[in-house]
């Protein structure tokens, strides 16, 4: 998947938590929320206070769809949502989600559903 798809998929299915999502998506959508959020900060910055809201705005609109396709990339690797709570735990829980989406998904279907590189390969 590449840059542009992975975007146009994660803001089609902007509040779908159900299915399952590749890392290249998940990746690439996070790489695009970064660049925008580099983007709207620079501009706010620039604006002398005008636009100081502009980040703000945009990652609130942006966090549904960074959690769904956070969601759908648990549910490659067999996990259920759910476990995005371990995010509260300090340093060991961005460590073991850092694990889980970077590691590759599970081949064929799993009980979330159709493995979403099946196709592709």
């Amino acid at each position: 998947m590449d840059f542009v798809t992975a975007v146009k998929t994660c803001l089609g299915k902007y509040a779908t938590f159900q299915g399952r999502a590749p890392r290249s998506e998940y990746w690439f959508f996070n790489l695009f929320y970064f660049i925008i959020s580099l983007i709207a900060s620079v501009i706010a910055g620039a604006s002398d206070g005008a636009l100081s809201v502009l980040p703000v705005v945009l990652m609130i609109g942006l966090f549904v769809p960074s959690l769904a396709v956070s969601v759908r990339r648990l549910h490659d690797v067999d996990k259920s949502g759910w476990w995005m709570l371990i995010f509260l735990v300090p340093v060991i829980g961005f460590i073991l989600m850092l694990i889980w989406f970077c590691k590759r998904g599970t081949e064929g279907a799993n009980r979330f559903g159709d493995d979403p590189l099946a196709g592709a390969a």
